[in-house]
């Protein structure tokens, strides 16, 4: 009693996790949601910056885990849930795999440069204030998070490094606030 909740914070409800099913059915009569269906359901299109399509590819990259370059409804659901409902671990886990593009279970520093760069550009478009440079971001990650020295991020440091650093967790940890656009878009039909 008594607490704020931000938009992120806000429960979705059954109907809310309904309403998405009956968007991807209309969305997607085919069964399978392409990459352009998936930016245009985020809202990603020819007034988007470059950052925001890259970082959409990513998350859709890592959505389609049968690499078959489409989301079938069983992917759609799993990912719905992850996002919408899945557990800290979990999340960390599915922002690892966007992270990881060649998909060899490790990061190196160039992906891990790659999405920090597509994230703070993502950052500065929306706060021109926000003065951070990505490779000193990739360089103090890998300083706080490769116990081995190995140059290279396994999934286990990862987890561990972002679960024991709130920053190391801020720069990790991908979200797309689900809750807050969900009941955002929600909230635009009425």
């Amino acid at each position: 009693m008594g607490q704020a909740h931000s938009d992120t914070d806000k429960e979705v409800t059954l109907q809310n996790i309904q309403e998405l099913y009956r968007k991807f059915a209309s969305e997607c009569p085919s069964g399978n949601l392409h990459l352009h269906e998936f930016k245009k359901i985020f809202g990603i299109n020819s007034n988007s910056t470059e950052e925001e399509a890259a970082y959409m590819e990513n998350v859709f990259r890592s959505f389609d885990t049968n690499k078959d370059g489409h989301i079938d409804f069983m992917e759609y659901v799993a990912a719905v849930h992850l996002v919408l409902r899945g557990k800290l671990e979990d999340k960390l886990k599915w922002s690892f795999k966007v992270y990881d593009r060649d998909g060899n279970g490790c990061l190196d520093r160039q992906e891990v440069r790659h999405i920090i760069t597509i994230i703070n550009k993502l950052k500065k478009h929306r706060d021109p204030a926000v003065s951070e440079n990505a490779d000193d971001i990739c360089d103090r990650i890998f300083e706080l998070v490769d116990k081995n020295k190995d140059s290279q991020i396994s999934l286990e440091e990862f987890i561990d490094g972002a679960e024991k650093d709130p920053w190391v967790m801020d720069q990790l940890k991908l979200d797309l606030e689900p809750c807050g656009w969900f009941i955002g878009q929600q909230e635009k039909k009425l």
